[in-house]
């Protein structure tokens, strides 16, 4: 036995390195293609390649997509290997793994070839054949000639021509195939609640279309049946609909999301790997715990200070828990704090890391992409939301600490203070953050006209019209290239790290850990396209049969059939929102926010747009329950991680969570009646507009801070109402005629209607007068 141990742990050594050197390399490749504009880059690269035009970044996406494609998911393979992990299961098991692994890259090749084969921008059999180039010299002649009849220049370039040669019929069979592999896949890898959705919505795409085949479009419910065609009816027709779930460039397999991967998304989850690496993170809670020790909740106000921080980093919230927890989470239980209500904050506040901005989860990426709004827009709409979720869960701590009894610290102890070497380490946390806060919120053209960009070599005059710039120096040319795009912000993030990391002794005595995070941003970049892959099979078959067209328009035929009052608007929206966030949490049991949050964004924002709120607003409200479904019980996975360090029973560990962080079920509601609450004006721009950009009624796009400054009183009213009567305590133990009282209250000052909202307020300030008042004989 022991003469076979060797030879059978030598395959898997090799399969380790080898997963370490391609996730490395595919870490490199990325980084170079997501390369800014820097000034005299692309000149360098032409002349170390000794080719004009040349260019080491921006690779072309129809060459460079299906190669990046395979590269991941031999990765995929290599890490999440069955046949290595099922290495204690039956021989039968373990060879079936063993096939799956293999069907993987198989399939990935295969469809990267498939790609560029009928791709018409490459038709790479027709190139290796010659019959590309024949075509487009036939063209390019045919155009000259019809340009010459006319007096016309001549042309040097036409049209992409139509493959000759391609998979033909085979092309339904590969994609149907690699579907098969690719949601087998993602059950080991993202678990059974992401492919249950994903095999019910092809299958009804599958069914709708043997409808139409067999039966034909005749008297049938428009949901039951998928035309591909016309008459006579053949399966065959349906190929350029196939064709299109390869190659489009909007829901293909290697469409949407890989742009989205490779060109925004990409540098953040590199950086959200180096920071892992280094110290920043314990200096980070150090210094939380330094801040928040005059306050009764001290480490639960930490645990959500650095939650915040650090979650706007990592966007994960089950990361995040493990991260930040295992140090919070102790501290609270030392300070006398129940198990429960340590970890469903932690959970709570680690869930808020992917709605804080700068740099907030993958899912905010995808609905800057799906919204068409600038990631600095973005940024700005979750500033009012986070800042409100945040406060609501100190509020929490507060009155649980009141409830417990717990005091304040007070003196500085021994973890608190901060060494040289923690300033360095908060360095590498801020220094980035900052870097990419700045270049976000930079306007292009503004870059030359500061104050101070005379002194870094800008050439501008200023006359009565304004300021016009001549000339920029080599820095100020690499800001404006990259001022306003978040996949530049991170890319100069990531280098700003790299280099910032070598101030940590243990970095520069060890430098592997640089590489080493590499090669994990690698497997953490490839794995999160596997689960893409599930997305974009749910987003091509949706589309493919019309169903959120059909839904949405049904669904507002329905709830205007109610006829509940000339003034019931309002409520419609209110209902339509309810059923949004059921389905939003519900499609977010037990899987990532990304696919939760694009699955009901896919079927319920025509829904929303069609009752009167903007695109925007309506994908920001699924964002935010797509987020929220990490602490809904019954399967709360940020939730769950929390319970494994408090050593409590998980649902009550969720409930607790919920409690704690319910504003994030409550602030959706309030932009959605309230969208100014966003402060940017694709917020409030009406979706059923046309010519040009229109805004909702009572809105022009404009901020008033006066009228902002009072809802914004009015909010921190209502959240305070809400926060203290979850906890039943305020100054002292509520009672639950107090309790309900609080709730309607805080309802009540959220109302749009001034004789609802101003007696509440007035309301509210007798109510804790009171409560206060009479809460001062009994500390007596």
């Amino acid at each position: 036995m022991s003469s076979i141990d060797p030879s059978a742990k030598a395959p898997r050594s090799f399969a380790l390195l080898l997963l370490y050197a391609l996730s490395l390399g595919m870490v490199i490749i990325g980084l170079l293609n997501s390369t800014p504009g820097i000034p005299g880059y692309d000149d360098l690269a032409a002349s170390l390649w000794g080719q004009s035009g040349v260019k080491f970044r921006k690779f072309p996406f129809e060459w460079f997509y299906p190669f990046f494609f395979a590269l991941m998911m031999l990765i995929v393979a290599l890490k999440h290997s069955m046949w290595r992990d099922w290495k204690d299961r039956s021989p039968a098991r373990r060879g079936f793994g063993l096939a799956l692994d293999i069907a993987l890259v198989a399939m990935a090749v295969t469809i990267s070839l498939t790609y560029l084969i009928e791709i018409e921008s490459v038709c790479l059999i027709d190139r290796i054949t010659g019959e590309r180039a024949r075509l487009i010299a036939e063209s390019l002649a045919a155009a000259n000639e019809f340009n010459e009849s006319l007096g016309l220049p001549p042309v040097t370039t036409v049209e992409n021509p139509q493959c000759v040669n391609t998979t033909g019929g085979w092309l339904v069979l590969i994609v149907g195939l690699a579907i098969v592999v690719f949601l087998s896949y993602n059950v080991k890898v993202w678990g059974l609640p992401l492919v249950i959705v994903a095999i019910l919505i092809a299958a009804y795409t599958i069914i709708t279309v043997l409808v139409w085949y067999v039966y034909g479009a005749e008297d049938i419910n428009k949901y039951f049946v998928t035309k591909l065609a016309g008459e006579p009816r053949m399966l065959s027709d349906g190929r350029p609909r196939v064709h299109d779930v390869l190659v489009n460039n909007s829901s293909g397999l290697l469409g949407r999301f890989m742009d989205i991967v490779l060109n925004t998304i990409f540098p953040y989850l590199v950086l959200g790997s180096l920071f892992g690496s280094s110290a920043g993170g314990r200096s980070l809670i150090k210094l939380a715990f330094r801040w928040t020790r005059h306050l009764r909740g001290g480490p639960a106000h930490a645990a959500i200070i650095s939650s915040a921080m650090f979650g706007t980093i990592s966007g994960g919230p089950i990361v995040n828990v493990l991260s930040t927890g295992v140090l919070t989470i102790p501290m609270m239980l030392k300070r006398g704090f129940s198990k429960v209500f340590a970890g469903g904050v932690e959970a709570a506040a680690s869930s808020g890391g992917s709605i804080m901005p700068p740099v907030m989860g993958v899912a905010a990426f995808v609905l800057a992409s799906l919204t068409s709004v600038p990631y600095s827009s973005v940024i700005m709409a979750a500033v009012i939301p986070a800042i409100a979720y945040f406060f609501c869960l100190f509020l929490s701590a507060m009155f649980q600490s009141r409830k417990q009894g717990i005091e304040a610290i007070g003196e500085l102890t021994d973890d608190m203070v901060l060494e040289r070497q923690d300033g360095w380490n908060l360095m590498m946390i801020f220094g980035p953050i900052f870097l990419i806060l700045t270049l976000l919120l930079t306007p292009k053209d503004a870059v030359g006209c500061g104050l101070l960009d005379g002194l870094f070599g800008a050439e501008r005059t200023f006359t009565d019209a304004g300021c016009s710039v001549q000339s920029l120096s080599w820095f100020q040319q690499a800001i404006q290239n990259s001022a306003g795009s978040a996949g530049s912000a991170g890319w100069w993030a990531v280098m700003l790290l790299l280099a910032l990391l070598f101030l940590d002794p243990d970095v520069r005595a060890k430098p592997r850990k640089i590489v080493d995070a590499l090669a994990d941003a690698g497997i953490l970049i490839s794995t999160l396209y596997l689960m893409f892959l599930a997305v974009s099979i749910i987003d091509f078959c949706l589309s493919f049969t019309g169903l959120p067209v059909f839904l949405s328009l049904d669904v507002l035929a329905w709830l205007n059939s109610l006829s509940l009052g000339g003034g019931g608007s309002y409520f419609l929206q209110f209902i339509a929102l309810l059923m949004t966030m059921f389905l939003a949490v519900l499609l977010g049991m037990g899987m990532p926010a990304v696919p939760a949050y694009i699955n009901a964004a896919l079927l319920m924002s025509p829904v929303l747009a069609g009752l009167g709120l903007s695109l925007f607003t309506a994908h920001m409200f699924i964002f935010y329950f797509a987020v929220a479904s990490a602490i809904t019980p019954p399967v709360a996975l940020a939730a769950f991680a929390a319970a494994t360090i408090t050593k409590a029973e998980p649902m009550s560990t969720a409930v607790s969570a919920v409690k704690s962080g319910i504003v994030m079920f409550i602030v959706p509601f309030i932009f959605a009646f309230y969208p100014e609450l966003l402060l940017i004006p694709q917020a409030v721009i009406d979706p059923q507009a046309s010519g040009g950009a229109q805004y909702l009624d009572g809105y022009d796009g404009q901020t008033y801070l006066g009228a902002l400054a009072l809802l914004l009183a009015r909010l921190v009213v209502a959240l305070y109402l809400i926060s203290s009567a979850l906890a039943g305590f305020d100054k002292r133990k509520l009672a639950p005629w107090e309790v309900a009282m609080r709730l309607a209250l805080a309802v009540l000052v959220m109302m749009k209607a001034e004789l609802l909202w101003m007696p509440a307020i007035t309301v509210t300030l007798l109510a804790i007068w009171w409560h206060r008042r009479a809460e001062r004989p009994a500390l007596a």
